[in-house]
């Protein structure tokens, strides 16, 4: 079956990070039919081997083209490195949008030519990144400066959003990119946004009225992308209502409810959560 204007647009994340990309496609198209799905139970997707993240991003996205999605956004860093290619090849017909690293956005923002990178070590890992940092590196004249988050995305995920664990990581992994005189720091993971507030105050604690500090989030980036391919396809929502969100996960819809009340509270009474139970596959406690 042929895709519609009327179809649902997918959108997927190894947990909560996503929602800051939801976000912004929300408020790019309100009257797009959006379903969204936190793999909360395999997160965080950093830390997993990339044919494990694959074999994920396999079955969620048949799940969201049972839903029969006309789009996909992969909203997840680690996740677009390891599986998109492998998505793309298999689905060659369908829109399936991923995350870029803000690597582009900050060769235009620096002034040092110094960019630093918070990402999960998988992302770092992986080689669209390395191509894309090594092109950029040539073409701008600008160095780029990479710190692994170990541990961030997880803590987000439990929305320990300024404990003082989450903030001891913050401090330790802004510190080195500071010192090395970076004047960009590009949040590389969809979760990273949820604590840009403690991440100013951090830079504003140690650099005081010094030289100013741009952070680049690309979910904008994404939901504009997204808007473009709609467009060409002839795919672009007719409806002028606004639809609800259905949100499933596969961790516990408790989770799910209290990261929506709290991070996007202006949507919250918008979004239906489904337990996608079919996706947990181990005894293990979901989040």
């Amino acid at each position: 079956m042929l895709p519609s204007p009327s179809d649902p647009i997918g959108i997927f994340d190894s947990g909560i990070g996503g929602l800051s990309v939801l976000q912004h496609i929300r408020q790019l198209l309100p009257h797009e039919k959006l379903i969204y799905f936190a793999d909360s139970f395999f997160a965080p997707y950093g830390e997993k081997n990339e044919q494990a993240i694959i074999d994920r991003c396999q079955s969620i996205t048949d799940f969201l083209l049972r839903q029969h999605c006309k789009a996909i956004v992969i909203a997840c860093n680690t996740a677009t490195a390891a599986a998109a290619k492998v998505l793309r090849t298999k689905y060659p017909t369908q829109i399936l949008i991923g995350m870029e690293p803000g690597l582009k956005p900050a060769c235009q923002h620096t002034r040092t030519g110094v960019i630093g990178v918070m990402a999960t070590q998988g992302t770092l890992n992986s080689q669209k990144f390395r191509n894309l940092r090594e092109q950029l590196s040539t073409t701008h004249q600008v160095k780029f400066v990479e710190q692994s988050c170990t541990g961030l995305a997880d803590q987000i995920e439990k929305a320990e959003f300024s404990s003082p664990k989450t903030l001891a990581m913050l401090e330790q992994y802004l510190t080195p990119l500071l010192e090395s005189g970076t004047d960009t720091i590009v949040l590389g993971c969809t979760h990273y946004p949820f604590v840009k507030q403690q991440i100013e105050a951090l830079i504003q604690h140690k650099c005081g009225n010094g030289l100013p500090l741009e952070l680049i989030d690309t979910g904008l980036a994404v939901a504009r992308h997204l808007q473009a391919q709609l467009q060409s396809h002839g795919l672009q929502s007719t409806n002028s209502e606004t639809s609800i969100i259905h949100a499933y996960t596969s961790g516990t819809p408790q989770h799910l409810e209290a990261a929506l009340a709290q991070l996007l509270p202006q949507l919250h009474s918008h979004i239906v959560v489904h337990a996608a139970t079919e996706h947990i596959t181990t005894e293990e406690e979901p989040i």
